[in-house]
């Protein structure tokens, strides 16, 4: 199945897309990897989609990515005698350990992280900001805040902490189970962390993982972007969350912070994603509206490399919709004549490394000459990794023989991942290499190709061989 396009799309699923033959129409619409979120899969739904997707993905050939992605540290309000109160502004709401219900005066705050962590000063925000507290006296046992803005609060509402760092890690119990039992699958390839505050937040994880899945952080807290370096060092992947993002940042903040972390991502190689709300009337309306076309666009343009669905195709009216106009949106991006130029002129330099230099040789060999793809023989990955990085107009095929590799490259910029065995000798390299370029749609007889590959064969990590080969017109080489 080829796309004609680079970007990459995730789609969520839910009630509206859990079933295979749902599966099967989204990843025919587009989507190239599927999102599981554990805040509503139980254990024997999550491994009941993950067989559904495989049993997708052998039909249609392709390999398909799956995320997991952990609920994290949720904090809320306890409950109220009346289940809400009508609060003014300027009067004074106190949070407490104190487990009655709540009034008019106080409610029980159930996080005893929260109330030894928040200083005077500090904001708390409450329902995804309608309600705003400022911190005036905090004892390790109660927060008196006076209320900024909002009248209303009500039973178990969300609680957001945007100028305190708390000292928990971003593992909850829940998430531990919920990482065993991904783990246990041996067949999800992506790990998604909630409310990443700190690079400390990955060490538990990655220690539990062992390299079994990759590690995308989620980036959602202030806390984070203070040190959003150390943070995507240490991730395999991003995602730029701007749900919780825009609580707890100012709105207006979150566009350039859009593009910081996708330019930070590509300068590092990282794959990232953009997420949340891109094509959020589409829960309930056919197409979308303007401002979602453009917002989606703009990603798209920054050289994201994907872009995510959540409600629109896990719980929403149209969700193959949804998918085909993300799809259709992304297409028409890439053929705009300022995208290339957009592209290449936020380009990293090369690492000095002798694989980078291969990467930016191959990709600029393949654009000067026009061939019709560049091939990478990638066991680990990080071969299409760094071909990806260098964002060449020339169609990428990734050829692993890991099918666990093509699939955690599913997420990656402009990767058409094939799972083949290694090559035998050069010869047979090559060979292999036209012959599925050909079958894959991406050249036809008499059209070139680059390889790039590592010698001696199926040395992980030992690129350093670029190869420039015809497809004959048996579909092998012409060479």
């Amino acid at each position: 199945m080829k796309r004609n396009r680079k970007v990459k799309i995730l789609a969520t699923l839910g009630p509206a897309s859990n079933e295979e033959e749902m599966i099967q129409k989204l990843h025919e619409a587009g989507a190239d990897l599927f999102r599981i979120n554990m805040s509503h899969a139980s254990h024997d739904m999550m491994r009941t989609l993950i067989k559904r997707i495989r049993s997708v993905e052998a039909r249609c050939g392709r390999p398909i990515g799956i995320l997991a992605d952990l609920q994290g540290p949720k904090l809320r309000v306890g409950k109220f005698a009346d289940g809400k109160v009508d609060l003014v502004p300027g009067q004074t709401f106190t949070l407490d350990n104190n487990d009655a219900l709540g009034d008019t005066k106080r409610v029980h705050l159930p996080h005893p992280e929260i109330l030894e962590s928040v200083k005077p000063g500090h904001r708390l925000l409450i329902d995804d900001g309608k309600l705003h507290l400022r911190a005036e006296k905090c004892d390790g046992k109660s927060i008196v805040c006076t209320v900024v803005s909002g009248t209303k609060i009500s039973d178990r509402k969300g609680v957001s902490l945007p100028d305190t760092l708390l000292g928990v890690g971003a593992l909850t119990e829940k998430d531990r189970a919920d990482l065993d039992a991904v783990l246990q699958t041996e067949d999800v390839d992506w790990v998604a962390l909630s409310f990443i505050q700190r690079p400390e937040d990955l060490s538990e994880v990655r220690k539990i993982s062992r390299g079994r899945v990759g590690l995308m952080s989620k980036i959602e807290k202030p806390q984070a972007i203070e040190r959003i370096d150390e943070i995507i060092e240490l991730s395999d992947a991003l995602m730029v969350a701007r749900g919780d993002l825009g609580v707890e940042m100012p709105l207006e903040a979150v566009p350039g912070l859009q593009k910081q972390l996708i330019r930070a991502c590509r300068r590092a190689g990282k794959p990232v994603v953009v997420a949340t709300q891109m094509l959020e009337s589409m829960i309930s309306a056919p197409v979308p509206t303007r401002a979602e076309v453009s917002d989606v666009a703009t990603a798209v343009f920054e050289g994201a490399d994907a872009v995510m669905l959540s409600a629109e195709s896990a719980s929403g009216d149209y969700p193959v919709e949804a998918v085909s106009t993300m799809a259709s949106i992304a297409s028409k991006v890439e053929l705009d004549p300022h995208y290339s130029g957009i592209i290449y002129a936020q380009r990293t330099p090369p690492e000095a490394t002798g694989a980078d230099a291969i990467s930016l040789a191959a990709h600029q060999i393949a654009e000067t000459l026009k061939l019709s793809a560049i091939v990478c023989y990638t066991s680990s990955g990080t071969t299409g990794l760094r071909t990806a990085r260098e964002r060449p107009q020339v169609p990428i095929l990734a050829l692993s023989p890991v099918i666990q590799t093509a699939r955690r490259l599913a997420v990656v910029w402009g990767l058409h991942c094939v799972v083949t065995s290694d090559a035998t000798d050069l010869d047979d390299m090559v060979n292999r290499a036209c012959r599925i370029v050909a079958t894959e749609g991406f050249g036809k007889p008499g059209d070139r190709v680059i390889i790039s590959a590592g010698v001696p064969l199926g040395t992980p990590g030992a690129t350093n061989m670029l190869r420039i080969a015809y497809i004959g017109s048996d579909g092998l080489s012409g060479v």
